[in-house]
């Protein structure tokens, strides 16, 4: 797939035809990633999923009933070149107009609505209005979107990178079909590499691409098409300048200094990459927990965000079975507030790894939901008058504290008397596993069950 090209909607509303004519394309001094866009769907490369025959963004593209669509994926996967080729279909009589969210008020998306309901009544063409980044526009600017969408004055392709069902008004959704983009795999990357050196459009061979570079290129990329094509570029303008037509590994890395890390911490990127370090703790990988953590100390994470989700992890996935986890937890975080970063990566990286490797177990967590499940449902009943508090004058007299038996007067430290409310009597919300410290647990705990309760064994 071809990248993205942010450059044209800077700048607010551009308004334009669906099919640009042949002089009005890029010149040979426009960026790589813009002289390369796909003219056609033969020349997308990625997508296929969206793009078989058949398939909802294919009939679109290729003139089908004509619907509202929300193009959500990473950047660099070919957004806006999509919303370009569904503009051009039915014949070139679609209007193409692009809005910036960045920009554009409810005063621009209102005149451009206007101006399409005059165009479809005196020409009968349609309009199709491509809305970059629209999870930038406020519910306001969203919603006044929807009469022209419902009554199609415009055909609406949204792009946006955030997760939709998060970043668009459940109106606006319901009325669009959303597709969604997928990075480009390895063998996608480098198709788009080789086509762009061999390109008239593009350097034209006037430079050779090592296997080592351009390996080197894919991995930079991380799936983004506009990131690899811009790398490139820089890499050929460097070897060139050097007096050398071939990008090595050596040309890209003097182009490239550090790939940028793809995380949004306002946006799903950032729920994502946590529920993917999560998971990674919780089964018990610590080389992948370990990858996530760097990917989000590199992109900028606040450190005590990270610090709070081992926390709760300590608790929630390990709790006894190792009951030194939430100790770590806890220490990491105070070097995160004492020592700051980047040193406290270093503790953050030791606790990740000691929750990663300590034996898992949820019983605290499972058992402190039940026992909130049914005091919800109302199954609470009075505190046994022996438990109740005797501290104050006229407490015996309610019967308060009568006959509590204070457990240390007892050899073992334990001794049978009721502590729950009569109803819920013999009702086990901690049940140990035989994980980590927890294998103790569940030995003695049955025992001391008993005595509690004074059963025999």
């Amino acid at each position: 797939m071809h990248p993205d090209s942010d450059s044209l909607f800077d700048l607010g509303v551009v308004d334009e035809p669906a099919q640009a004519p042949a002089d009005d394309r890029p010149t040979a001094t426009a960026p790589l990633a813009v002289r390369m866009r796909p003219r056609s769907l033969d020349e997308v490369v990625g997508q296929k999923h969206l793009l078989r025959p058949g398939a909802p963004l294919r009939r679109l593209v290729e003139g089908g009933a004509p619907a509202s669509v929300l193009l959500y994926g990473p950047p660099g996967t070919g957004k806006t070149t999509l919303a370009r080729l569904m503009a051009g279909a039915g014949g070139g009589n679609r209007h193409f107009v692009a809005l910036s969210a960045l920009s554009a008020g409810v005063k621009e998306l209102r005149a451009v609505i206007e101006d399409a309901r005059r165009r479809l009544d005196r020409h009968g063409r349609p309009t199709v209005l491509f809305i970059d980044e629209v999870h930038r526009f406020s519910k306001t600017q969203q919603d006044a979107l929807l009469g022209a969408v419902e009554d199609r004055l415009v055909l609406l392709v949204a792009a946006t990178t955030e997760n939709p069902s998060f970043s668009v008004v459940a109106p606006l959704l319901s009325r669009s079909l959303v597709l969604q983009l997928q990075s480009l795999d390895e063998d996608e990357l480098r198709e788009l590499l080789r086509r762009a050196v061999a390109d008239q459009r593009g350097l034209n061979g006037t430079v050779e691409l090592t296997p080592e570079g351009e390996g080197t290129l894919v991995r930079l990329a991380a799936g983004d098409a506009r990131r690899a094509l811009t790398a490139l570029e820089a890499a050929a303008d460097g070897a060139l300048s050097d007096g050398s037509a071939t990008i090595d590994v050596a040309a890209v890395e003097r182009a490239v200094t550090e790939v940028a890390v793809r995380y949004d911490r306002a946006g799903d990127q950032h729920y994502d990459v946590i529920s993917a370090f999560i998971k990674s703790i919780r089964g018990s990988d610590p080389d992948a927990a370990l990858h996530y953590l760097a990917r989000m100390i590199v992109a900028g994470e606040d450190p005590r965000f990270i610090a709070r989700r081992l926390m709760v992890h300590a608790s929630e996935d390990i709790g006894l079975a190792d009951p030194t986890a939430l100790q770590a937890a806890v220490a990491a975080a105070q070097v995160v507030q004492l020592v700051g970063m980047p040193e406290a990566r270093i503790a953050l990286a030791q606790a990740t790894v000691h929750l990663a490797t300590a034996p898992k177990s949820n019983a605290v967590i499972v058992g402190i939901d039940e026992a909130m499940a049914d005091v919800r449902a109302g199954a609470v009943g009075a505190v046994p008058p022996h438990l109740r508090d005797g501290h104050y004058a006229g407490a015996q007299k309610l019967g308060n504290a009568v006959g509590y038996r204070y457990p240390h007067n007892a050899a073992e430290g334990v001794l049978a008397q009721q502590y729950p409310p009569d109803a819920l009597v013999g009702r086990d919300y901690y049940r140990p596993t035989a994980h980590g410290a927890e294998r103790t647990l569940s030995e003695r705990l049955p025992k001391l069950r008993r005595a509690v309760r004074g059963e025999r064994p």
